[in-house]
């Protein structure tokens, strides 16, 4: 008993964690949701960028064979095709949950880190 005394006045209390998962299940979907489509841009985004650099290696060891250089050309043009449609899909998934669904005040929460002076 003195031991778990002496630990709680180093460490204080523990108290159990907060969840952020709401308990209305609606709310639950809704996060649930809004995960899901974080994930997946943060995965397309990554697959994208991985193609295209693929496609700058294989432009670089080509070595100046036509053919090697049109197939990477078509993977670098096939990842900018990509970015725009994510950018379309990111879009169109804005307006309709924000302008006319009206689920939420803003589409997604990115936080971009700033240095303070």
């Amino acid at each position: 008993m003195k031991i778990a005394q002496e630990m709680s006045e180093i460490f204080g209390t523990v108290a159990p964690p907060i969840s952020s998962i709401p308990t209305n299940p609606i709310q639950a979907f809704g996060t649930l949701v809004s995960a899901g489509i974080k994930i997946f841009i943060f995965v397309a985004s990554l697959t994208l960028l991985v193609y295209m650099m693929w496609g700058a290696y294989d432009w670089i060891v080509s070595g100046g064979e036509k053919e090697k250089i049109a197939k990477a050309q078509q993977k670098i043009t096939n990842a900018v095709i990509g970015i725009f449609v994510l950018i379309a899909v990111l879009s169109v998934f804005c307006i309709i949950t924000v302008d006319v669904l009206h689920l939420t005040d803003q589409c997604l929460n990115f936080k971009i880190p700033t240095l303070s002076p």
